[in-house]
């Protein structure tokens, strides 16, 4: 299971996954808790993830 997250709301939630995933223009805590780092939202950062470690 991965898990995405850019703000401080979701620190937890990628914390207790594990596996998680930061878009590029994430708040720093989440880019230190995070496994991944992906392009930005607005560059379709998930989208991008998703096809290319996923699918």
């Amino acid at each position: 299971m991965c898990s995405f997250g850019d703000g401080g709301n979701d620190l937890e939630m990628l914390r207790e996954v594990g596996d998680g995933a930061a878009m590029k223009n994430a708040v720093p805590a989440v880019l230190e808790a995070v496994n991944h780092v992906t392009d930005t939202n607005d560059d379709e950062g998930v989208l991008n993830y998703i096809e290319k470690n996923i699918l």
